[in-house]
């Protein structure tokens, strides 16, 4: 029995690696990647602690790579692509481009007749991430990163030009809604010749929080960019009152 579960164990390495493009020097790497708290003896052997690290490893490579793109770009303008670029929605979604739900470690009664949570999928990338970096290094992290991110930071980088958050916004809504992002009157204040108005957006049935412009277009770019930072878990950057 103990043979047939080795055996077993080696196909699922080798199925994941040929899914993946990398070959592990260190398979037990690989394995600890896979392995979910569910299946692991003590919270010490799941994966846990590589996607703390695989999260850090990701973050650096997106900043690397967005540092390069945007050579014109501030700060605050860099941080809101890369909420665009990297999220736990895209590690999920590249998650399943590699079927890593296939090759997780389980604990009994995971897993069975059920998709794998999408925020199991993200976990499991992020700690693929840190195996790959430990067995090969940044240089292997990198390219396995870029394998899966260097078109959405194109698709990015078009949609960004001229700090175009709304065009933005719209490629996340499009990609992780299936729908486009609409923006609502909320308020508006002053003299007909010089007023101020307060814009939302919204993405299906949520309306993220608004912020004022000096006209629609600066309300609606600012909407966006709240809408962005939320979706990414961030605090909106525009104040709404």
């Amino acid at each position: 029995m103990r043979d047939l579960y080795v055996n077993a164990e080696a196909d699922v390495l080798e199925d994941c690696q040929n899914s993946i493009g990398y070959r592990f020097q260190q398979p037990e790497l690989l394995r600890a990647a896979l392995t979910h708290a569910s299946s692991a003896n003590t919270r010490l052997g799941s994966n846990e602690r590589m996607e703390f690290l695989g999260d850090a490893v990701l973050g650096l490579v997106t900043c690397e790579q967005l540092y390069n793109r945007f050579p014109e770009y501030e700060e605050g303008d860099l941080t809101k692509i890369k909420s665009v670029v990297v999220s736990r929605r895209t590690c999920a979604r590249l998650s399943k481009q590699f079927n890593l739900g296939d090759y997780l470690f389980l604990g009994k009664g995971m897993h069975i007749h059920t998709p794998v949570p999408s925020n199991m999928l993200a976990d499991v990338y992020e700690s693929l991430v840190a195996a790959i970096y430990l067995d090969g290094g940044l240089e292997a992290a990198r390219t396995f990163i870029l394998k899966g991110l260097a078109q959405e930071i194109e698709e990015v980088a078009e949609g960004a030009h001229g700090g175009n958050f709304k065009s933005l916004l719209q490629q996340v809504a499009q990609k992780e809604f299936n729908t486009t992002p609409q923006y609502v009157m909320l308020d508006e204040k002053g003299p007909d010749h010089s007023k101020c108005f307060k814009i939302a957006a919204q993405i299906g049935r949520r309306t993220y929080s608004g912020a004022w412009g000096r006209n629609k277009k600066e309300a609606e770019q600012k909407a966006a960019t709240n809408a962005l930072a939320e979706i990414s878990g961030e605090a909106a950057p525009h104040a709404a009152d």
